[in-house]
């Protein structure tokens, strides 16, 4: 007998799909980062750095900046002025559902939401509108797993 994944509260592992994390990142050209750092020390900061380095337009949203890696900063997603094909998230978890709305309403392909970080709420939303969605998932770990 194989034994089985510990249960989780829904399946995350639906939102891990290998398959699904390559053909994101495989179609993206736009990444707009939600939750980025000034600092460079910051997650969020390295894995926007990395995915600028690796071809992607990065652009930064953070209400606290005006410019980041050397791109203008915009307050939020609905500010971004063109489209996106990811919004990678940096939030807490109680702030998942929103960012996931701001994604649906600026026509986002795809919601990733980062290395311990979930909510149910954000999963079903954008499955829901049809978005892909990735969660629990570093995009930098993944690009260099299964991409470079």
């Amino acid at each position: 007998m194989t034994p089985q994944a510990p249960a989780l509260p829904f399946d995350l592992r639906r939102y891990q799909d290998p398959l699904t994390i390559q053909r994101v990142l495989h179609h993206a050209k736009t990444i707009a980062v939600v939750g980025l750092s000034p600092n460079e020390l910051r997650a969020s900061y390295f894995v926007g750095y990395y995915l600028r380095r690796h071809g992607y337009t990065v652009i930064p949203v953070n209400p606290r900046e005006t410019e980041i890696l050397g791109q203008r900063c915009y307050p939020s997603l609905v500010d971004v002025p063109v489209p996106i094909d990811i919004v990678n998230v940096f939030r807490r978890p109680q702030f998942l559902p929103g960012v996931v709305d701001d994604a649906i309403r600026v026509g986002a392909d795809s919601v990733w939401v980062q290395l311990g970080l979930s909510s149910d709420e954000a999963a079903q939303k954008a499955e829901g509108a049809g978005l892909r969605y990735v969660e629990d998932r570093c995009i930098k770990i993944d690009y260099y797993n299964l991409i470079r």
